[in-house]
């Protein structure tokens, strides 16, 4: 991980018209390069809101974010190319292959036709579906569909992704694909902020985490110093479930 501030986020705050609460609360924090960060909460937490508005998807109601160096307010165009974002959705094209779906993305970040072709094939064949690439999303599994969801959104190489449950609902043995190419990309120089309800997960991939509930965040730091202020818990899981009193699993 490198010194650099990736993210940076000072001070967070969206009002929704007609919720006598903020649904975020005077959030700040901060996200070093090749860093891969977990925001963690319950349903409700703020979670999501926070992902919407420094993905660009909302405006806060105060507060001011930085990404690369640029304000998300003030140079936003300049923003958009330098982040990825997959979300929990599936955002395919049913009726075209695999490639063709590859191809369409790429085509929209402006990628080189032979930069792209390289890529696409690189990351096919990194996550498995090397001989999967011909045939139309309709007929691939859940696991598989979400391998390629996840390609599309770092076709361009971002510097920073966003991930909103990479791996619900997938087998095993594409959990443990996804999670290898992740850090894959740490290594290369990506910096992920990371959403899961799947505490394994985030215990492996992530070098900290923020616990948020109510809009505040709750604790901070990496996995195990978490586990170390709370002696008598083993795992993050356990830690999440006595400081939120909810099972991430169940919200």
């Amino acid at each position: 991980m490198g010194d650099t501030i990736v993210l940076n986020v000072q001070n967070l705050t969206k009002n929704y018209r007609g919720k006598t609460e903020p649904a975020v609360d005077n959030l700040s924090f901060q996200v070093p390069e090749g860093e891969i960060f977990g925001l963690l909460g319950p349903n409700g937490a703020g979670k999501t809101t926070t992902i919407s508005v420094l993905c660009s998807l909302i405006k806060p109601t105060e507060g001011r974010i930085t990404i690369t160096g640029l304000d998300l307010h003030l140079h936003l165009n300049q923003i958009k190319s330098r982040i990825g974002v997959v979300g929990q959705d599936i955002a395919l094209y049913e009726k075209l292959t695999a490639y063709e779906n590859l191809l369409y993305f790429g085509t929209i970040y402006n990628i080189r036709k032979h930069e792209l072709q390289q890529t696409i094939n690189s990351f096919m064949h990194r996550l498995g579906l090397d001989a999967y690439k011909n045939q139309q999303i309709r007929r691939f599994s859940g696991g598989m569909k979400r391998r390629i969801n996840l390609i599309a959104g770092v076709l361009h190489k971002p510097q920073l992704l966003f991930l909103d449950e990479p791996t619900v609902g997938v087998d095993v043995q594409t959990r443990n694909v996804i999670r290898e190419f992740l850090i894959e990309l740490k290594y290369s120089g990506t910096t992920i902020v990371y959403t899961s309800h799947l505490m394994d997960d985030a215990q492996k991939l992530c070098d900290r985490v923020c616990i948020i509930d109510q809009g505040r965040i709750i604790a901070a730091g990496s996995p195990s110093e978490l586990i170390a202020l709370h002696p008598e818990c083993k795992e993050l899981e356990e830690v999440f479930l006595k400081l939120t009193g909810r099972n991430l699993r169940d919200t």
